[in-house]
């Protein structure tokens, strides 16, 4: 019998999930999952580490999520390959499942560079899942040197994690700043005060140039012994399976607003795909929890034969070290591309917000972070900045900048 096929069984598969079941109770499910766990929050790894959570407290979903949704989920299978002439997704044991529409939830895998000597390093991980997780509390110890390759929001997090655990945390970035992909200079310096404060050695504008054991050789000549390794350089979405059949992948598998791919029956969602970004207007892959479960969302709806359109995706993280949080969204356009800044600074805390064309494009918010989610609306929903109370905006998140009519719609009719 056909059924709906979900391959992944990450955030953007409990979208599809709710989103099909929004629209056809009935026809059977099927999740191919690689992991051996039911669904859960990737973010909250970094809090296992610090022994904030548990694995059974990280669960996305209630234990009985997939049986309420008529879902069987095959654990600890791979997807290999979908036959679109039989409409069928391949697995590993050499089965196959038929499918009315499926849906490519793939997520994203661990970029590891060619270093030199890496294969010489016998305590080596990478940290994106619960098992990475869970394998590296097995190899650490109170007096464990770790290296950390990378420093982006997964290598600081793993940092973060791992501080009161191990003996030093050393963390190595090509980049000149941490967490470059979404902070710019000034912010970035703030991070980085309060990581090196919490003991995090940071070597920035230097990566390993060769490994041998335990030993690292840095491009700048320094030698930096470890006992523990782990590579957080980046992620690649994984888009091989639309793109061994000839449907159209950049850096993830190309969808349109209502998560079709290039090929018919043929959905995805999640961290594989590159979909437009609202405040850049143009394409991305937005590899974000929030953006994965609402794409999942439409691409549920769509494939049950209901109409939905997620056309509002944008960059966001929201993230802290050591009890400064900071959230950021958009894009940040410099002067020389027609943006202009508004900044605010203080003890403890810093406020960037980028407009452009007269719409807020992006923001950076460090250390008091309340109500950032107007900011995100209006970035979102590219409201006019000329049809609010701008001024009042900036020094404050608040509806009162809105009008009163604009404030019933947001509120569906109530004020």
């Amino acid at each position: 019998m056909a059924e709906y096929v979900i391959i992944g069984n990450g955030v953007a598969a409990v979208g599809c999930i709710e989103g099909i079941r929004s629209v056809d109770r009935a026809t059977p499910i099927a999740v191919i999952s690689e992991e051996t766990h039911p669904v859960y929050g990737r973010p909250l790894i970094s809090y296992y580490l610090e022994g904030k959570s548990k694995p059974e407290k990280m669960n996305y979903r209630p234990a009985n999520f997939y049986e309420a949704n008529n879902c069987r989920v095959l654990y600890g299978r791979r997807a290999v390959s979908i036959d679109r002439e039989a409409k069928s997704v391949l697995l590993d044991d050499g089965s196959a499942l038929p499918y009315t529409a499926v849906c490519v939830a793939t997520g994203s895998s661990p970029f590891v560079p060619p270093i030199p000597g890496l294969e010489t390093v016998p305590a080596r991980f990478s940290f994106m899942t619960l098992d990475d997780a869970l394998a590296l509390e097995k190899a650490i110890g109170r007096d464990s040197r770790v290296l950390i390759v990378g420093a982006g929001l997964i290598g600081l997090k793993c940092a973060e994690g791992l501080r009161a655990r191990v003996g030093s945390i050393a963390v190595c970035d090509l980049a000149p700043r941490v967490l470059s992909s979404i902070l710019d200079d000034t912010c970035a310096a703030m991070m980085q005060e309060r990581l090196e404060a919490n003991g995090i050695r940071l070597m920035l504008g230097d990566t390993v140039a060769e490994f041998n054991g335990g030993h690292a050789v840095m491009k700048s000549g320094a030698v930096v012994d470890f006992d523990v390794l782990v590579m957080a350089v980046g992620v690649r979405a994984n888009t091989a399976l639309v793109k061994d059949i000839g449907g159209e992948v950049n850096r993830g598998i190309l969808v349109d607003a209502r998560m079709r791919t290039s090929l018919p029956d043929l959905y995805a969602a999640g961290d594989c795909t590159e979909g437009m970004d609202a405040s850049l207007g143009a394409r991305r892959v937005l590899a974000i929890l929030p953006n994965a479960y609402l794409q999942g969302h439409a691409a549920g709806v769509n494939m049950a034969g209901g109409r939905e359109v997620f056309d509002k995706a944008i960059p966001m993280n929201s993230i802290g070290f050591f009890g400064l949080h900071a959230i950021t969204a958009g894009s940040y356009f410099g002067p020389d591309e027609g943006g202009e800044l508004y900044e605010e600074k203080g003890d403890g805390f810093l406020k960037r917000l980028f407009t452009r064309d007269g719409l807020l494009t992006g923001y950076i918010l460090i250390g008091q972070v309340e109500r950032a989610g107007i900011y995100t609306a209006l970035i979102r929903e590219r409201v006019p900045l000329n049809t609010v109370n701008f001024e009042l905006l900036k020094k404050a998140p608040t509806l009162f900048a809105y009008s009163q009519n604009q404030r019933r719609n947001m509120l569906g009719g109530v004020v």
